[in-house]
């Protein structure tokens, strides 16, 4: 009984050898992916960050300009298009640009394109703002 019991245990290690590495499979498996993920959502959350504060910067440098030109105006015209350019900046200025758990960010940042777009209506400028390689420039 002795011969018998070296041999059985050989046969439950060629046996239970497709668990073992079945198991250690997933355990690499997910370690390598969890890393890769964590890169891959790094890489994408700084892409899609940099695209929304550029189109913020481009709003507020808009408003800004707009404001200072519009400074010297005073009849009630132009005070209302004042208003709306200093509710545009307020609403930039209060984005909350460096807690990306916000919950409310998508829905902030769509208040702000559609003040954006009120302004440049009030203003009568096409608002045309696109990021990307095949058209860099600013155009009116």
């Amino acid at each position: 009984m002795a011969a018998a019991s070296p041999s059985s245990d050989m046969f439950d290690e060629i046996v239970m050898a497709e668990e073992r590495f079945h198991g250690e499979g997933y355990q690499e498996g997910y370690a390598e992916g969890s890393h890769i993920g964590v890169v891959e959502g790094r890489r994408y959350g700084s892409l899609h960050g940099a695209k929304m504060g550029s189109e913020i910067g481009c709003y507020l440098g808009f408003a800004l300009t707009w404001q200072c030109l519009l400074q010297e105006c005073t009849d009630e015209k132009n005070s209302k298009k004042r208003r709306a350019l200093d509710s545009l900046i307020g609403m930039i200025q209060k984005f909350p640009y460096e807690d990306p758990t916000y919950d409310k960010l998508q829905e902030d940042l769509e208040k702000i394109r559609g003040k954006f777009k009120q302004v440049c209506s009030m203003l009568n400028i096409q608002s045309d703002f696109r990021i990307g390689t095949e058209r860099s420039s600013l155009t009116f």
